[in-house]
């Protein structure tokens, strides 16, 4: 009896309650991922567990009186305070990290609408290439990685899909600058008072198209007789360089033949005499320099015309017209008459202002 009652008051060696405590912090810390954000305390927790299970395992069946002295007891508990420490440290962390990854997916993503919206206003989603299919994905990769909890991995995808957009503010302000080109727009502007004026000198009718607005005015005497939008080429922002870019030239031109009903694909059409001399210039300078392709040819059969039917609603480098609009044109011009084609007659154009938009955002993302 009295050595039952002295073996009561013993206790196991290693109490389960700390065993389980410190496993529940070593699978903390690998949910935590903490041997790839804190390699150097996990490594360090990683080892003086191992150490301290391998000493709990050997003495698991060894009892103890309470008041002697553990060693092992103490260094457990040790080890579960230093856990939990950095537990909650790496929770802290990783919770930031998942603010910071929600935002960044936020302003990239709406940052990406906005662009995709102004690049579609100015019909310049050709100028970017593959760009937008690639910011695309990479957005798409930052929502996966994030639904899994790889945080950090979905700020490098957003972080890769934002320069992405910098990359394509970028190649917008290079390839269609000219649009906010004070020194081109005033030349563009002078073509158009030049076709004006010889409207009025000739008493007869002249166009000038507007590519940055979308807009072609009659005139006829040197006064406005009717404005009608117009749709461009499928890349009708881009200065033409060759036959199949899609582009709508720029310059002074004059229709070379009036096409009817059962003369054209299209509803009517005015024939304008491209290429001129200052096109073949820029062709043959594009050829020696590499910018165009030595199997490109210079091409032709730019027209004002109207619509054949929904099909053929995007031209392919002409300037195109409703039919009726296009009907009243048709009547009102001649073979001969002046058609002046400018990227921008102001400086608050379109194009410009998207661009300057671009341009004050680039750094933001």
């Amino acid at each position: 009896m009295a050595l039952a009652g002295s073996l009561s008051g013993c206790v196991e060696a290693v109490p389960q309650d700390v065993i389980e405590a410190v496993e529940n912090i070593d699978r903390d810390l690998m949910e935590l991922r903490a041997a790839e954000f804190s390699p150097t305390d996990y490594t360090r927790f990683a080892q003086q567990w191992m150490a301290l299970k391998a000493r709990a395992q050997a003495d698991e069946d060894l009892i103890r009186w309470p008041w002697e002295p553990n060693d092992l007891e103490v260094a457990l508990r040790r080890l579960q305070e230093e856990g939990s420490h950095t537990v909650a440290r790496l929770t802290k962390e990783r919770e930031s990290l998942r603010r910071s990854a929600e935002d960044k997916i936020a302003r990239v993503e709406d940052r990406f609408r906005m662009m995709t919206l102004q690049v579609s206003a100015i019909d310049s989603r050709l100028v970017l290439g593959q760009k937008p299919v690639e910011t695309d994905l990479l957005m798409k990769q930052a929502h996966a990685f994030y639904q899994q909890g790889q945080y950090d991995r979905s700020l490098d995808a957003s972080d890769q899909a934002a320069q992405n957009l910098a990359t394509q503010a970028a190649m917008l302000i290079s390839e269609l600058g000219r649009y906010a080109d004070r020194d081109r727009i005033s030349r563009w502007q002078q073509m158009a008072k030049d076709t004006i004026t010889w409207s009025h000198i000739h008493r007869t009718s002249a166009i000038v198209i507007n590519k940055a607005d979308r807009v072609l005015t009659l005139y006829r005497n040197g006064q406005k007789i009717l404005s009608y939008p117009v749709r461009l080429g499928f890349n009708g922002i881009r200065e033409k360089r060759y036959q199949g870019d899609g582009a709508t030239p720029e310059g002074h031109y004059r229709i070379s033949n009036k096409r009817g009903q059962g003369q054209t694909q299209f509803y009517r059409a005015l024939v304008l005499d491209y290429p001129n001399e200052d096109d073949r210039r820029r062709y043959q300078l594009g050829r020696k320099t590499g910018q165009i392709p030595p199997s490109r040819a210079i091409g032709g059969h730019i027209e004002i015309h109207g619509v054949e039917n929904e099909l053929m609603a995007q031209t392919l480098g002409c300037v195109m017209l409703d039919n009726p609009q296009m009907a009243l044109l048709y009547d009102r011009v001649e073979e001969g008459t002046p058609v002046t084609i400018v990227g921008a007659l102001h400086e608050q154009n379109s194009v410009a202002l998207t661009l300057a938009t671009l341009d004050d955002r680039k750094e933001e993302t």
